[in-house]
């Protein structure tokens, strides 16, 4: 081969491979076309870029330029700040080659997470419709709420990305989309006439210690963390690994807060519950490092658990899970539970109605973290009990309107014990703010239980709003 031809070959090649070397900026899927960023914030962008370059990041709101530079392995990271709700806006990233997204909306970004009823779509599961999905769907043409799912994704590594795209609220991206977030979307967009942007990240059937990182999980050593695949047994209820897949991509993310519909899948071993999910949403908030930003969840919904019951064992009551997430709401500074004991279905763990949930979430957001008047978003709480003679008087706070059973003035669903703790259906009147118990089988009370069953459609409410399943005693059973 001539001289000439191989130094012309050479660089050919040295062209090629400054090509290669050549990067423009790339970023993360939940930074794209149609996305939705916090409005009047500081939002953090990143990404890779060329190792060393500097990126320059102009935003068409304000026209502002940022600049920050590449590190060696040419991941950078910085933060813009926008202005109140609007757009459609765009943002040019550029390290000597422009990348732009486009139709992006200033405005509220919440993170929906959690197992099945939070992943349950409009369209229902097989054989479990979600009512009135398809007409809700139908009407649902809004390009002020913004979609994203992320994709299933189970790994003992952290991972850096998630699988998901944008996109706009159709019947046919709402079909496919959490029936959950949706009603929580949607009502906060009709009652603070901003865009809304939903990001979805949530695999049914999960635990809780799925979306945790292992060091937190160091405070239970009941549950073990597998080390590689080897160890994986179940890809979405082993610990650690749904954090992995699915949540530490997200991690720094600018949200204004974050909704939860998980528990299901703990109900079996509720007594740790209030502890693993106090420390998720701790975890949760100080890798975030946004502070404590609003937590908004659901208890589980009244469902008969007796079908998993093993030959030979008593059939265990998931009101000692939903009693873990009534601890774990006091415990959780700016949080608050949607109770939904009255939203429940004794043969489906997926109930139809979805757009309960999804209300009384965005209630508890639309009162707590904007500041709406005029409506209540707590349900109310039990306080304590008075025994006088053989009738218990229960009292209860966050009761202003005191509580009611929807005209009727009697619940079926207390339960009195004596010193030997046998539980005896009661009767119920209520006298202004307090509930009267009694029984003839139980001369001498002691405790009281109200709705703590498997599968029970509560009968007492504060306003529109039912009370959480209580007990006055701490028995085992």
């Amino acid at each position: 081969m001539r001289t000439g031809t191989k130094r012309q070959m050479l660089f050919l090649a040295l062209i090629c491979l400054c090509s290669v070397m050549r990067a423009e900026v790339k970023l993360p899927a939940i930074f794209t076309n149609n996305m939705v960023m916090q409005q009047s914030s500081k939002v953090n962008l990143w990404g890779t870029a060329t190792p060393n370059k500097a990126v320059k990041v102009q935003t068409s709101w304000d026209n502002k330029s940022y600049q920050t530079k590449a590190d060696e392995q040419g991941n950078w990271k910085l933060a813009v700040s926008t202005v109140e709700a609007g757009g459609p806006y765009a943002i040019t990233f550029d390290d000597g080659k422009k990348t732009t997204i486009e139709n992006i909306l200033l405005g509220e970004l919440w993170l929906c997470s959690g197992q099945s009823n939070m992943e349950m779509p409009l369209k229902g599961f097989k054989n479990q419709p979600v009512d009135g999905g398809n007409m809700d769907a139908l009407r649902g043409k809004n390009s002020d709420i913004r979609l994203f799912t992320v994709k299933r994704n189970s790994s003992t590594t952290p991972k850096y990305d998630v699988d998901g795209s944008w996109q706009e609220a159709t019947p046919e991206s709402l079909r496919e989309f959490s029936a959950t977030a949706y009603y929580f979307g949607k009502l906060l967009n009709e009652q603070l006439n901003v865009p809304v942007g939903l990001i979805v990240t949530a695999w049914g059937g999960s635990s809780c210690e799925a979306w945790m990182n292992a060091d937190w999980l160091k405070a239970f050593p009941n549950i073990t963390v597998p080390q590689t695949d080897a160890d994986v047994t179940s890809k979405n209820r082993n610990a650690n690994l749904l954090y992995n897949g699915m949540l530490k991509p997200l991690i720094g993310t600018t949200i204004r807060g974050a909704i939860w519909y998980q528990g299901e899948e703990n109900y079996n071993r509720a007594s740790t519950y209030a502890d693993l999910f106090t420390t998720m949403v701790e975890g949760w908030r100080n890798e975030w490092g946004q502070g404590e930003f609003p937590f908004y969840y659901c208890q589980i919904a009244p469902y008969d658990y007796a079908i998993f019951k093993e030959e030979g064992k008593p059939a265990i009551n998931s009101a000692f899970l939903r009693e873990q997430q009534l601890i774990a709401e006091k415990r959780i500074p700016n949080a608050g539970m949607a109770v939904l004991l009255d939203a429940g279905m004794d043969k489906c763990i997926h109930p139809m109605d979805k757009k309960t949930p999804g209300e009384r979430l965005a209630r508890l957001a639309l009162v707590n973290t904007y500041g709406a008047k005029g409506i209540v978003a707590e349900s109310p709480l039990y306080k304590e009990i008075e025994i006088k003679n053989d009738t218990v008087i229960v009292s209860f706070e966050r009761a202003p309107m005191w509580v009611n059973t929807n005209g009727t003035y009697e619940s079926k669903l207390f339960k009195v014990a004596g010193e030997d703790r046998v539980f005896y259906p009661a009767k119920t009147w209520i006298n202004r703010s307090k509930v009267y118990v009694k029984s003839e089988e139980v001369p001498n009370p002691v405790a009281i239980r109200y709705a703590f069953e498997n599968c029970v459609k509560g009968d007492l409410y504060g306003e529109d709003l039912p009370v959480s399943s209580f007990r006055s005693d701490n028995w085992e059973e």
